[in-house]
């Protein structure tokens, strides 16, 4: 199929594409941003989404502040047109070397190639690896809009089904980690490779030798947006022998807490089922292989 009718504009740096979105936002435009495309195109493709203007931010791509990766002391830094591949292959700080170890799960070669960490975190998939790994590491998105600059906390940025906090005149700038986790994994689950997850789960796990003392877990695909869920970290936080044991009581929690929904992709139950599944091997994965 081919995409609804739209403009199409080029914008030259930050500033320019703010006027922009600000100026088609005021005609009465439904105006979206582009990077890579890697998520939007395909939506317009099957008129899932009908933006009647696009504004492209490839030109942006020579601001190198826009595709740097910095890390200072407890933070890392992303820019926002920072491909998935480019974090894929980087040599990222312990704390953090849990982003480069999910691009795995992220589409194909091409997609990550040209798909942006920013473009993924403000599309808001719930099962998108970028959403879980925001919330997972406590990622603060920083957009510029008419107004000036503002964070935005991921805790705070996703309001459901596609929707997050950034507005339709902002432009995403950085993405910033503040939460180190030297003991983390994501791990899915897909139909093929590459295929969006059916169901996905990130871990954060706080070790001392081999017990474990708590940790942060996140799950998409149970909900319209990706979640946090405390009944499994509860678990953690209580204490115990890194180990299957725990790892499956942690399981348990998390799949005892969601409420997945049935759709035309699977049932609420298999997706539960595959819950307990991710949340234990992602455990085992974030803990070295303790069993």
């Amino acid at each position: 199929m081919k995409p609804a009718a739209f403009t199409y504009h080029r914008a030259h740096d930050v500033a320019d594409a703010v006027a922009l979105l600000t100026d088609l936002a005021a005609a009465g435009e439904d105006p979206k941003v582009i990077a890579g495309g890697q998520s939007l195109m395909p939506m317009m493709n099957f008129r899932l989404a009908r933006p009647s203007a696009l504004v492209d931010l490839g030109p942006l791509r020579r601001l190198p502040a826009m595709t740097a990766i910095r890390s200072d002391g407890d933070h890392l830094t992303l820019g926002a047109l920072v491909t998935h591949h480019a974090v894929e292959k980087a040599t990222l700080p312990e704390g953090f070397a849990v982003l480069s170890r999910a691009m795995r799960w992220v589409g194909h070669l091409p997609i990550r190639s040209r798909g942006t960490v920013a473009g993924s975190l403000v599309h808001g998939d719930a099962t998108a690896e970028w959403c879980l790994l925001a919330l997972l590491l406590d990622a603060v998105v920083v957009a510029e809009g008419p107004s000036g600059r503002r964070e935005i906390p991921a805790d705070e940025l996703f309001h459901g089904f596609y929707a997050t906090a950034v507005d339709l005149d902002e432009v995403v700038v950085e993405v910033r980690f503040t939460r180190p986790a030297p003991h983390a994994a994501l791990c899915e689950f897909a139909r093929r490779h590459g295929d969006f997850a059916v169901v996905d789960a990130a871990v954060a796990l706080d070790l001392e030798g081999t017990a474990a003392t708590g940790g942060r877990i996140v799950l998409g695909g149970v909900a319209p947006a990706p979640v946090r869920v405390p009944e499994a970290e509860a678990v953690l936080a209580a204490g115990g022998a890194a180990g299957d044991a725990l790892w499956g009581a942690v399981a348990d929690a998390a799949a005892a807490a969601v409420d997945p929904p049935d759709d035309a992709t699977t049932t609420a139950a298999y997706r539960r089922r595959l819950t307990r599944t991710l949340v234990a091997d992602a455990c085992r994965e974030a803990s070295g292989g303790l069993r």
